[in-house]
């Protein structure tokens, strides 16, 4: 798609962007009719509603390439500062909704600002990076850079939506690709996984194998001379993190938080309360076999047996109604606009477009990944949209933003090559 100035706007990233919108809309639908209303154009069903907001996207998509590329690098750090305020604003003018004051309420409409805070963000760190010129190597630029990530997720935790905050987590990755040292990714697996671990199996057999693994480690690389008192701080570190897990565990987490990781892990067992959800998921998921029901013949669609199937759980329609080839052909939808954004990103001249690109792909990719394993039982429920598919004007409207801002970048980078 060329614009008035020889723009080249990339056609494959929009075809996909297009062809997801379009597949989730059909499945909100089904996820979402109502057989007593007797109009199509009835602005009471979420459908419609939805609808309402992807045209509304469709006009805001010519304004975000209509601006010149120039424009967000150097209003980056304007756009985040906004976006900070929008966040803390909410503690005074916040609406509560199941639980979280994520929301204001103008008019009719509903607006979440954590949504477009992703973009923000994503703009912010990548201004922040090609301005210091640098690999990340500095301890001091490292911090900055973790900062402006963590910034947002820190005000987004009281309100209380712990899924929007680990979202940020994401935006290590384009860091790494920067510079960053591997050791912060390894830090951060190692978090989760004595985290997971201390919950599974208790401090005491975690702490064990601690012991036994740096033993293990310290013996083989004896040749080396290790440093006895280093591995030893590392071990004790480790394992006054496994001994932090349960504390944070019961007095950081909300029970809700505590039930589902409890129901993952195995520990509980619970089909009729907390756990309602993904069991009824997974149940539709399983009844769509290879080719599924048929659109509007799903059983648990129809019967409203998942709750929250039109926005979180919108995966599971897809499951019950297309079956596995339905459900692979979405994920390799994604899987493909995931692998271009870093095709794209990877061949931008400018430092800026790069790690924006690299974000946009890791923020998708976390969403897409968390949301599918959430859905489908093998991760806890967190409440993580499906990009583009999920019920929701300010998610669409957030990821449509985050998107095309790359498709403006990647644009001007056409015309310099």
């Amino acid at each position: 798609m060329v614009g008035s100035k020889g723009t080249k706007f990339d056609w494959i990233t929009i075809f996909i962007y297009i062809a997801l919108v379009a597949i989730g809309w059909v499945n909100i639908y089904s996820a979402s009719y109502n057989t007593s209303s007797t109009e199509f154009f009835d602005f009471s069903q979420i459908y419609i509603k939805q609808l309402v907001w992807i045209s509304l996207s469709l006009i805001l998509i010519p304004f975000i390439l209509a601006v010149d590329s120039k424009f967000y690098e150097r209003f980056s750090s304007v756009i985040y500062i906004v976006s900070l305020i929008s966040l803390i604003g909410l503690f005074v003018l916040g609406k509560n909704v199941n639980g979280a004051t994520s929301w204001y309420f103008l008019g009719g409409f509903s607006i979440q600002p954590s949504e477009f805070a992703k973009a923000a963000t994503a703009l912010a760190l990548a201004k922040y990076v090609s301005d210091i010129q640098t690999d990340l190597k500095s301890f001091q630029d490292q911090i900055k850079s973790l900062i402006i990530v963590f910034l947002p997720a820190i005000l987004i935790i009281p309100q209380p939506d712990p899924g929007s905050a680990l979202v940020y987590v994401a935006l290590i990755f384009p860091l790494y690709r920067e510079g960053l040292h591997f050791i912060y990714l390894l830090l951060g697996f190692i978090i989760a996984a004595l985290f997971v671990a201390t919950l599974a199996f208790g401090t005491v057999w975690v702490a064990l194998g601690i012991l036994l693994i740096t033993g293990f480690v310290y013996f083989k690389n004896k040749d080396y001379k290790p440093n006895i008192f280093k591995y030893g701080l590392i071990a004790v570190a480790c394992i006054g993190f496994s001994v932090s897990v349960n504390f944070i565990f019961e007095n950081v987490l909300e029970q809700r938080h505590r039930d589902r990781f409890n129901i993952v892990l195995g520990k509980e067992v619970d089909t009729k309360s907390i756990g309602y959800n993904t069991n009824q998921s997974e149940i539709a998921i399983g009844s769509g076999g290879w080719t599924g029901k048929g659109w509007l013949q799903g059983t648990q669609t129809k019967g409203k047996f998942v709750p929250e199937q039109d926005t979180d759980y919108i995966f599971s329609t897809v499951g019950e109604e297309w079956g596995f080839i339905g459900s692979m052909g979405v994920i390799i939808l994604f899987i493909a606009l995931i692998v271009r954004l870093l095709v794209l990103a990877e061949r931008q001249k400018s430092q800026f477009s790069r790690v924006y690109g690299y974000s946009v792909s890791a923020i998708l990719f976390f969403h897409f990944f968390i949301n599918i394993g959430m859905v489908s039982g093998l991760l806890p429920t967190i409440g993580i949209p499906l990009p583009f598919f999920s019920y929701g004007g300010s998610g669409l409207w957030g990821f449509t933003i985050l998107l095309f801002i790359f498709i403006r970048l990647d644009a001007s980078n056409y015309i310099n090559r």
